[in-house]
C-alpha cells in the first residue's frame, strides 16, 4: 500500500497558496493550510478530495505559532511532510520615500522573516521523510531584477532567492530538496489591492496599463508541481518572468535603460 505524501502551504487561503493545493490535492497528497484567513482556507479545503486536508491559523511572523502548526498537520498526515511551501506573502508598492516604517517592518517580517522561520520548522520533518523531500519557497520575478516603485518587495523576494541558493548546499547533505518559484503577475487577489497605504490605483489597474500579461493561478500550480519534481533551483511562472530572466543574463545593459526609462512607481 502506497503511503500517501503530504504537502504543508502557507497563505493556502487564495490565490498562488490556492492553486498549489489544488494541484497537489488532484495528485491525492494531504494537504495542510496555514494562513490568518479562516474563511478563505475553508474555501481552499472545499476544492480538495474530502478527508485529505488540515487547516490551522498561522501568522508566519510567529515561530513558535510554526512549530505547533507543523506538528499538527504531521499528527493529521499520519507523522510524515514531504513539502513545506512558504508561500505566505504580502505586496508593497510605491516610491521608497512613500513608504511607511510600519508597512517596510511587515512586508519584511512576513516576506523574508517568515520564510527564515517556516525553513526552520520544516526542517527536521523534511529531514525525516528525506530523501526526496523539499522546501518550496514563493520567490517572485521581482528577485531577478529590482523592481521600480517596489524597492522592499524586490528586497525580500531577492532574499528568498538568495535563502533558497543557500539552503540548497545547506541541506544537500541531508537529501533535501530547496526550490523556489519565480512568478509574474498572477492572477490573485492581490492585484486587487493598492501598493501602499498612499496610493489610489490597485496593482492590476498598473500591470493592464503597462501592457504586461496576467497569468492563471492554475499555471503557478503546475509549476509548483514540477518545481517540486524536477531539478531546477528556480522556477520562472509567466512571460514577464521569462523574459526578465533572460534579458537579465543575456541583456544586462539593456534591460537596465529600459527599466530605468519606464519608471514609474505602483500608485503614483
Amino acid at each position: 500500500m502506497s503511503v500517501r505524501k503530504a504537502i504543508f502551504i502557507t497563505g493556502g487561503a487564495s490565490g498562488i497558496g490556492r492553486a498549489i493545493a489544488v494541484r497537489f490535492g488532484r495528485e491525492g497528497w494531504f494537504v495542510g493550510l496555514g494562513d490568518i484567513d479562516e474563511p478563505g482556507m475553508a474555501a481552499t479545503e472545499a476544492l480538495l478530495p474530502g478527508g485529505y486536508s488540515f487547516a490551522c491559523r498561522l501568522d508566519v511572523r510567529d515561530r513558535a505559532a510554526w512549530d505547533e502548526a507543523l506538528d499538527g498537520f504531521a499528527t493529521a498526515a499520519g507523522g510524515r511532510i514531504d513539502v513545506v511551501a512558504n508561500n505566505a506573502g504580502i505586496p508593497l508598492g510605491g516610491a521608497l520615500v512613500d513608504n511607511s516604517a510600519e508597512e517596510i517592518e511587515r512586508c519584511l517580517d512576513i516576506n523574508l522573516k517568515g520564510v527564515l522561520f517556516g525553513a526552520q520548522a520544516a526542517y527536521p520533518w523534511l529531514k525525516r521523510s528525506a530523501p526526496g523531500s523539499c522546501l518550496l519557497n514563493t520567490a517572485s520575478a521581482a528577485g531577478i531584477y529590482g523592481t521600480p516603485g517596489a524597492s522592499v518587495y524586490s528586497a525580500t523576494k531577492f532574499g528568498v532567492r538568495a535563502i533558497t541558493e543557500s539552503l540548497d548546499a545547506e541541506w544537500a547533505e541531508d537529501g533535501i530538496e530547496v526550490r523556489s518559484l519565480m512568478p509574474g503577475f498572477i492572477e490573485t487577489p492581490l492585484l486587487d489591492k493598492t501598493p501602499h497605504h498612499g496610493a489610489n490605483e490597485d496593482i492590476r489597474s498598473r500591470v493592464i496599463a503597462g501592457g504586461l500579461e496576467i497569468t492563471p493561478a492554475a499555471d503557478v500550480g503546475d509549476a509548483a508541481w514540477n518545481a517540486v519534481h524536477g531539478r531546477d533551483l528556480h522556477t520562472v511562472v509567466g512571460k514577464t518572468a521569462a523574459r526578465l530572466r533572460f534579458a537579465a543574463r543575456w541583456m544586462p545593459g539593456r534591460l537596465r535603460k529600459q527599466v530605468r526609462a519606464s519608471n514609474r512607481p505602483l500608485g503614483k
